[in-house]
């Protein structure tokens, strides 16, 4: 079988395509045969040598979220039999035609719901939603500042919100056209955020108060920048670092009581089971009625993994980039 891997940091470019043997489940793990891998950029900066996340040794072996058909169990599994539909986020080895992975946070999906919008049930789906729903606690009409809108997690957060009763949603991004598809995903405000005034742009938004919650996963001068709107009583919520500089917060800053939630999806799923299946049950809901619609951007085959990560580096995608096998 295929399977990509790099044995150098630097440039997509180190990405190589290998032949090896099938590999077969062990204990408590199925074998899926991949039919959608979603790229995610945390692994654009691993392999860039930025362990933002996670790991970023070598060799580097990319991991995704894997959507395909269980062909094999490992000794002990239960829940699921072979022929399943599966989806689920498989931390190393997952650029490949056959994944093998646990099955602690392996999802069950429909017979018909397409392979590539599943990958973004997993991560992105499940990072937006508890993000807005844990760490932010929204409540129906409260505003909500999106950042990085147009890309695999903010696209969807923005539907999530409105789903989830937000009562404005700002998205932020940094062209035009991220912005124009943020407002057909229903976005009610879109700021560009590389505007020397963007966080004017905001405060006018919100009649000068800020914003109940912010979503922030760009970091550096905007992740400082974010907490300036957030409204007092409101809540910063820092679930990840596209920029890869993570800056120290103002302190002071919160005495205006203002609030800092970290976010990490492993977290949730380690500690918030029941949290997880229900914000799970909930997704798939929200997919089959249509009020979240996952955007795949570009469909490549598994010996483009070169392309894909190029695209993401470009910040280039909206919505999701997914290699099929």
């Amino acid at each position: 079988m295929r399977i990509v891997r790099h044995y150098e940091h630097g440039a997509p470019s180190v990405l190589r395509l290998e032949e090896v043997e099938k590999p077969q489940p062990g204990p408590g793990q199925v074998l899926i045969r991949a039919e959608a891998i979603g790229v995610t950029f945390a692994e654009v900066q691993r392999r860039q040598g930025i362990p933002i996340g996670g790991h970023a040794g070598l060799p580097g072996a990319p991991g995704g979220d894997v959507a395909g058909t269980v062909e094999a169990l490992g000794e002990g599994v239960t829940g699921f039999a072979v022929g399943d539909r599966v989806v689920g986020d498989v931390d190393r080895d997952a650029y490949a035609d056959y994944v093998v992975t646990g099955t602690d946070w392996l999802i069950k999906i429909p017979q018909d719901l397409d392979a590539a919008a599943a990958t973004l049930l997993p991560s992105p789906a499940q990072t937006a939603y508890h993000a807005i729903k844990e760490a932010g606690r929204l409540r129906p009409g409260q505003s909500i500042v999106i950042d990085a809108a147009s890309g695999g997690v903010g696209h969807l957060a923005v539907q999530i919100a409105k789903a989830l009763g937000a009562g404005k949603v700002i998205a932020t991004a940094s062209t035009q056209a991220k912005l124009d598809f943020a407002r057909e995903l229903g976005a009610d405000v879109t700021v560009n955020y590389t505007d020397e005034d963007w966080t004017d742009q905001i405060l006018a938004a919100t009649d000068g108060r800020g914003a109940d919650i912010v979503l922030e996963t760009v970091g550096g001068d905007v992740l400082l920048k974010s907490l300036g709107i957030t409204a007092q009583f409101g809540t910063l919520v820092f679930y990840g670092s596209a920029s890869g500089d993570i800056p120290d917060l103002p302190t002071l800053a919160l005495s205006r009581m203002k609030n800092v939630a970290g976010f990490s999806l492993y977290a949730m799923l380690y500690n918030k089971q029941d949290a997880v299946a229900e914000g799970q049950r909930h997704l798939l809901d929200l997919m089959a009625s249509g009020e979240v619609k996952p955007v795949v951007h570009d469909r490549l085959p598994l010996d483009e993994a070169v392309k894909a990560h190029e695209l993401l580096e470009a910040r280039a995608q909206l919505g999701k980039i997914v290699l099929v096998p």
